[in-house]
């Protein structure tokens, strides 16, 4: 059965960079290189280009929700930094979020902002509260999709706090995309959990 998060949940204290995770999730270029492949109701969801807020709002209506669960400036992962090409030791902007439908989760995502991407987005990056990223990032006409990788995320990897709240018992498709406005780069992971495939999405008459 599918967990519904509450408001009212006790939610842990936080770890020193990331709510969600206690390692960082390994990622592949490619959905190939991956095995087993990803449900095929999963493959459009993780190959879509567009906003995945756009995307979840057509299909589940209006009533997306956005639970903020991290934002801190803290070290990104080493392979985060990695991939913005940033020192493993200067701080980043990290903002975790649920996005659920009428309180049943459906994504949990990861963003790490540079100071200067949020500088160069005259600081509404560092300032959405419970607005979701894709309805900010997707109205700049110079954003640019430059990478993006994928991973089935082990349990082992969710911390305590997540694995209770959202009943972790396997792998966890995600997708991490590299984007950059103005030449900055910003990094988003998405990652869809299994009710995603089971909400039912809204009736058009």
């Amino acid at each position: 059965m599918a967990c519904i998060f509450r408001p009212t949940d006790p939610i842990k204290p936080l770890s020193s960079n990331s709510y969600l995770f206690v390692r960082a999730p390994q990622w592949k270029y490619g959905l190939r290189c991956i095995e087993p492949q990803p449900p095929i109701d999963l493959q459009s969801w993780l190959c879509e280009t567009g906003s995945l807020t756009k995307r979840l709002r057509n299909v589940y209506g209006s009533n997306l929700t956005v639970q903020l669960l991290f934002h801190r400036w803290k070290p990104a992962f080493a392979e985060e930094c990695r991939a913005l090409h940033v020192p493993h030791h200067r701080y980043q902007l990290i903002r975790e979020v649920l996005l659920s439908v009428n309180s049943q989760p459906l994504v949990l995502a990861r963003t790490v902002l540079p100071q200067q991407t949020i500088r160069i987005a005259h600081r509404n990056l560092s300032h959405l509260g419970t607005r979701p990223l894709g309805e900010v990032i997707f109205a700049y006409p110079d954003l640019e999709l430059r990478q993006r990788h994928y991973s089935s995320a082990k349990v082992s990897i969710w911390s305590n706090a997540v694995q209770q709240h959202y009943q972790m018992l396997q792998h966890v498709w995600g997708r991490r995309t590299l984007y950059a406005i103005q030449n900055e780069p910003l990094l988003v992971s998405e990652f869809f959990l299994p009710a995603i495939a089971n909400t039912a999405p809204i009736q058009t008459p």
